[in-house]
């Protein structure tokens, strides 16, 4: 059903009050004045499904601007180049921008999913994959749930370097990584440091996306990079060496949907190895379906060892699982629960481990 101009504005709203407030100056602002312009906010009625989000506006105009970097917009994009902080003149261009290509927006806003494949989450993930595996007795297969272009697949590949709050600093993976990632972590009243292994054996890896991401293309690895916010250049920088080091080991992607193909992506990476099965910002996504995926992995968890690896939303993973923890709720729209789920015959074992930021910046530590 399509999603109306009014529930998208609000949607808008709650963007750049939420998730964009103190986050990204640019994108606070424009998703702000975007939910107030209904010429703007109309483009979003050709998004499929629920995907009508600021987030899904933001990429179209950002995959724009990277092909036309020399229109005066550009300048408020340190993505392509630019310098200048939100100022008086920032919303006009970007209006007459966007609306000059409308049709172009509409193409793109009507076709494309907000993919995103923030890197930095593995350094939320690993300590949770690590414990997994430990239980497992080591060696495990990897199945990433909503996997956009498989990145986090490879987190058996980075370095890690968390800098605890006490000054002492937790380090794991290889040394001469391509990729190092950093994460802050703190501990919560009465958490104790957890240990993180400097070492992660996969066996097998696979990805499974219902509009998977071909990095080998160019075209879809600019509309990746076009879902990062604009104006955290870091984070594009990160994602590129991140496909750059993939692309000497590309894990098997399969197009197929969360619940229905699930049983089938799994067995890819094997029907004997245990299982880890990682979902990171997805669920949200899932809707009315989420409990139909928390069935299919307790189907899938009835014939193997199988773990769950959650970096979401407490009310959107957990909160069916492990009811009454309202202290796990999000209340600033950008704090996520770390999950590590096993089932025992049919009944869940249920840990949160840790509250996260949404770009994997920082995690608190909590207690067990």
């Amino acid at each position: 059903m399509p999603i109306g101009l009014d529930e998208i504005k609000s949607r808008l709203r709650k963007f750049a009050t939420v998730e964009a407030a103190g986050v990204s100056p640019l994108y606070e602002h424009l998703a702000a004045k975007a939910a107030e312009d209904d010429d703007v906010a109309g483009l979003l009625t050709d998004a499929r499904g629920g995907e009508a989000r600021g987030t899904l506006l933001l990429a179209t105009a950002h995959r724009l601007i990277q092909a036309d970097p020399i229109h005066p917009l550009s300048r408020y994009y340190p993505s392509v180049g630019g310098f200048d902080g939100v100022d008086s003149e920032t919303w006009p261009l970007f209006r007459s921008f966007l609306l000059e290509r409308a049709d172009r927006a509409r193409a793109i806003i009507s076709s494309r999913y907000t993919q995103t494949n923030e890197v930095r989450r593995a350094a939320l993930l690993y300590p949770a994959v690590t414990a997994a595996a430990k239980e497992a007795g080591g060696k495990i297969a990897l199945l990433e749930v909503g996997c956009s272009a498989g990145l986090l697949l490879g987190l058996d590949k980075y370095a890690y370097r968390y800098q605890c709050d006490g000054g002492e600093q937790l380090t794991a993976g290889p040394a001469k990584a391509a990729v190092g990632l950093h994460c802050a972590l703190d501990l919560a009243p009465g958490a104790v440091t957890p240990k993180v292994p400097k070492k992660l054996t996969v066996t097998a890896r696979a990805g499974l996306d219902r509009a998977p991401v071909d990095l080998t293309d160019e075209d879809e690895l600019a509309w990746l990079e076009a879902c990062v916010w604009a104006d955290q250049p870091d984070r594009i920088r990160l994602l590129r060496t991140a496909a750059a080091a993939q692309a000497k080991q590309r894990p098997e992607l399969i197009t197929g949907d969360a619940v229905d193909d699930l049983a089938s992506a799994a067995a890819t990476v094997g029907s004997d190895a245990p299982l880890v099965v990682l979902t990171s910002h997805v669920l949200a996504y899932l809707g009315e379906r989420r409990a139909e995926f928390l069935d299919a992995l307790r189907e899938l968890a009835a014939g193997r060892p199988l773990w769950w690896v959650s970096e979401e939303f407490y009310a959107a993973a957990l909160e069916p699982l492990l009811p009454g923890r309202t202290e796990l709720a999000d209340t600033n729209g950008g704090s996520a629960v770390l999950g590590l789920v096993r089932w025992d015959d049919g009944t869940p074992d249920v840990r949160a481990l840790a509250r996260t930021a949404p770009h994997g910046q920082r995690m608190t530590w909590l207690p067990v």
